[in-house]
């Protein structure tokens, strides 16, 4: 199961949060989502867990703790597919209904 972490404080490395969600079970991927240019932090990141009640688990333990002194955000990641960012429509991607 993929999980959403967002507002990491940008000093955390992914060695960091591997070993925090490593704490209820093993991570398949993490990655810490970077700037193209600076390559710092932009805050967010995805843990991808092997088992699913155990990613269940972190997020229920982890959503809305104080890490860091941020408060952070975790919840299952949503899959935007390939169709995101576009607009769905012809106009301008907004429904006026």
């Amino acid at each position: 199961m993929k999980v959403f972490i967002g507002g990491l404080p940008l000093e955390v490395s992914e060695a960091e949060l591997n070993a925090v969600f490593g704490d209820f079970g093993p991570v398949k991927s993490l990655r810490i989502v970077k700037d193209r240019e600076t390559k710092e932090s932009r805050g967010f990141g995805f843990v991808e867990m092997v088992n699913e009640a155990e990613a269940k688990e972190a997020i229920r333990c982890m959503n809305g703790q104080s890490y860091y002194g941020k408060r952070i955000t975790v919840n299952i990641a949503e899959d935007k597919g390939p169709g995101f960012g576009g607009g769905g429509n012809s106009r301008g991607g907004f429904s006026r209904n």
